[in-house]
């Protein structure tokens, strides 16, 4: 893509021009509604507060994406996923009052966390229980006195449910409760 079409992208899309990332919007509008989903944080006990919405977005989004690697045909829109999720960042530290200076370091740290929070939950989702809540402990931001085991319990119901899915019923965001 070059210079151009990356700085009209937006313009673009206005006056009716593609979007690469379509064919996978449906799955992060659905991730970002299961991440605040209010069991998060009232039942599991992740504080509803930014660091909190951000640690629970980044946990469903990990569970999905370790769904996604698992099929050849879902590694390309694994890499959009991502890319919307960098763009709803972007957007959210602009509309906090981050400088453009200090935006694209921000956005690097965050990756980070996703991606830490990817490798994390490949080796807690395949151990045991006890694994799993260790790695929510280190993961999510919780309110005082919370159990990482219903955290750890919620993320292992989540991957089932995205297990029990086709490719195409993921992309297009159709995961049963």
């Amino acid at each position: 893509m070059n210079l151009l079409s990356r700085l009209l992208g937006p313009f673009n899309l206005k006056m009716g021009g593609s979007d690469d990332r379509a064919p996978v919007r449906p799955l992060w509008h659905w991730s970002v509604a299961e991440a605040r989903a209010p069991e998060w944080y009232a039942s599991c006990g992740i504080a509803d507060s930014l660091p909190g919405r951000f640690d629970a977005l980044t946990l469903v989004l990990a569970t999905i994406m370790l769904r996604m690697e698992r099929e050849e045909a879902l590694i390309g829109p694994s890499a959009l996923l991502a890319e919307l999720f960098v763009e709803d960042m972007d957007g959210q530290l602009r509309q906090a009052g981050v400088g453009d200076l200090v935006v694209g370091k921000r956005i690097g740290k965050l990756m980070g966390a996703l991606g830490g929070r990817i490798a994390a939950l490949r080796e807690g989702l395949a151990a045991d229980d006890a694994a799993l809540a260790e790695v929510a402990r280190r993961n999510a931001t919780m309110i005082e006195g919370s159990d990482p085991a219903k955290i750890a319990a919620r993320l292992r119901l989540l991957a089932g449910r995205l297990g029990g899915v086709s490719g195409e019923e993921l992309l297009a965001g159709n995961v049963p409760a």
